[in-house]
């Protein structure tokens, strides 16, 4: 694995899920797989297994580039713009 991207070194603060739902799934009666949560923002929104993908329409829309998984015992971020995995503690 290479080295991690600056958007996601820059993280100095992770931001949670304040409710265990997807925002826009909820809004249009549509179902979530995982969800995660835009560190930018800190929008919840459903994973790319979901079928919206609304975590990657926020990035494109958006540009936020980094997200956490919100499921339970998953501690890892991910950064849309340099496709860069990191585990946090």
């Amino acid at each position: 694995m290479g080295e991690v991207c600056s958007h996601i070194t820059e993280i100095t603060e992770i931001k949670t899920a304040d409710k265990y739902v997807c925002e826009e799934c909820v809004k249009a009666g549509g179902r979530w797989v995982h969800l995660r949560t835009c560190q930018t923002c800190g929008v919840t929104l459903c994973c790319d297994s979901s079928p919206a993908k609304h975590a990657t329409q926020h990035f494109l829309q958006t540009g936020h580039p980094v997200v956490i998984s919100s499921e339970p015992g998953e501690k890892w971020l991910w950064c849309y713009a340099d496709e860069s995995f990191a585990e946090y503690e």
